[in-house]
């Protein structure tokens, strides 16, 4: 007994130690950083004595910091933001619900905007043969063109016309506002952090397939039928394939940028 509670101080020893190494908050008390002080609150424990000086500090830094912002300042919002959650909650911690509820919001709100002006809101750039990047060798950052293979593919399905776009549009909104858990359809988010336009391909149980075209740095969405699905796409030229159980709404993150 003696050597398992031992070796469980060992493990916690370590643990802590890493967890220390990562975010060293030790002198926090002296922080002057919105963004330090922001992350401590985040991660502290609810009954850390810190929470109660650090706390208050920062909700004054943040009205200081929007006070003085100059005009168009884009760090405003997110200023007012936290400073709003921190009025009625310990920190700017968000669950996983509450996350997908913001961008369930953003993407109906999104959609509605592109109902009512009868196109799509996405400003892309065309893909072209050549635009494709891909690291040579990994360990390198020396970057080489290589062919795109999809490229008439992705625009082609990009290229929607008026009609075939409010179709599609005024399914995706039904799907955002419906919550039926029992509905046989729902809907997918593909979120393309990388430099190269992608096409998502979704394969089901027979013969049900779907293909989404995400253009670089932006996102989209499709209604699906729900069910088991292998998830593949080419991202600047690297394979991508992952198989996901699909029952209720998903949102897939793909790519990092790659300099050119």
């Amino acid at each position: 007994m003696k050597k398992i509670l031992l070796l469980f101080s060992v493990i916690l020893f370590v643990s802590l130690s890493a967890q220390q190494r990562g975010k060293d908050y030790s002198n926090i008390l002296k922080s002057k950083s919105i963004y330090e002080i922001n992350a401590f609150l985040r991660d502290a424990h609810p009954d850390d004595p810190r929470r109660s000086v650090l706390k208050p500090r920062v909700m004054e830094m943040m009205k200081e910091y929007i006070k003085n912002a100059p005009p168009n300042d884009s760090k405003v919002k997110q200023m007012q933001e936290w400073l709003a959650m921190l009025k009625r909650r310990p920190s700017t911690k968000i669950t996983f619900d509450e996350m997908n509820a913001i961008i369930k919001q953003k993407q109906i709100a999104k959609y509605q905007r592109e109902l009512q002006v009868g196109q799509s809101a996405v400003v892309y750039t065309p893909s072209a043969s050549q635009n494709v990047y891909i690291a040579t060798p990994a360990v390198t950052t020396t970057v080489a063109a290589i062919p795109d293979a999809e490229a008439s593919e992705f625009n082609m399905l990009m290229g929607e016309n008026p009609v075939e776009h409010k179709n599609k549009t005024v399914k995706i909104l039904n799907s955002l506002f419906d919550n039926d858990p029992y509905a046989k359809e729902c809907i997918v988010m593909i979120e393309n952090k990388s430099d190269c336009n992608i096409i998502v391909r979704m394969e089901g149980v027979g013969t049900t397939k779907y293909r989404l075209p995400v253009p670089a740095h932006g996102d989209n969405s499709i209604v699906v039928q729900k069910g088991d699905y292998l998830f593949t796409s080419i991202v600047c030229g690297s394979q991508y394939a992952s198989q996901k159980t699909i029952q209720k709404p998903l949102i897939v993150a793909l790519g990092s940028s790659v300099k050119k």
